[in-house]
C-alpha cells in the first residue's frame, strides 16, 4: 500500500509557482530551513544550492506546498499528506498538460474564484459549457492548465 504521494510539477521558477499555488489552494509553503541548515552543517549541501525565500533558507531547485491540516515532519518541514512539489527544469513548458489540477469553488462562487485567481497571476484560457457541467480552463503563471469547477 502506498504510504503517501505528492504531485511533482516542472517549473522555471519553482518558488514563484509555490507562492501562487499556496495562495490558490490555501496551502502552506513548506519550511525546510532547519533541514537545510543541518545539511549545510554536515557539508552535504552548499550555499549555492540554496536561496532565501520569505526570509528563510530554501532549496534552490525545489520547493513544496502542503495542505495545512496534514501531518508533516517538524525537523525537516516535509509534508506527509497532500503536497505539490515544484522542481526547476531548464526547458520551457511545451504542449498541453497530460495532468492538471481541478479547483472546486463553493456553489455559486466560480466567477469570484476565477477573479481571485486572476489577481494571483492566473489567466482565463476558455469557458466551457457542456452537458456534464460548466467550468473555466485557466493557466497558472507558467502556463500550466487547470480548471475551476
Amino acid at each position: 500500500m502506498t504510504l503517501h504521494w505528492k504531485l511533482v510539477i516542472d517549473a522555471r521558477d519553482p518558488h514563484a509557482q509555490a507562492a501562487f499555488w499556496a495562495e490558490a489552494l490555501g496551502y502552506a509553503v513548506e519550511d525546510n530551513d532547519a533541514l537545510i541548515e543541518r545539511l549545510l552543517g554536515l557539508g552535504a549541501l552548499t550555499g549555492a544550492e540554496t536561496v532565501e525565500f520569505r526570509g528563510r533558507r530554501a532549496f534552490r531547485d525545489l520547493i513544496a506546498v502542503r495542505h495545512p491540516d496534514d501531518p508533516y515532519e517538524e525537523d525537516s518541514g516535509t509534508g506527509l499528506g497532500r503536497r505539490l512539489l515544484f522542481q526547476r527544469v531548464p526547458e520551457p513548458k511545451s504542449g498541453k498538460n497530460r495532468l492538471h489540477v481541478d479547483v472546486h469553488a463553493a456553489p455559486g462562487t466560480r466567477d469570484d474564484e476565477v477573479a481571485r485567481l486572476e489577481g494571483l497571476g492566473a489567466a482565463v484560457r476558455r469557458r466551457v459549457e457542456a452537458a456534464g457541467g460548466a467550468w473555466v480552463v485557466m493557466t497558472d503563471p507558467e502556463g500550466n492548465e487547470f480548471c475551476v469547477q
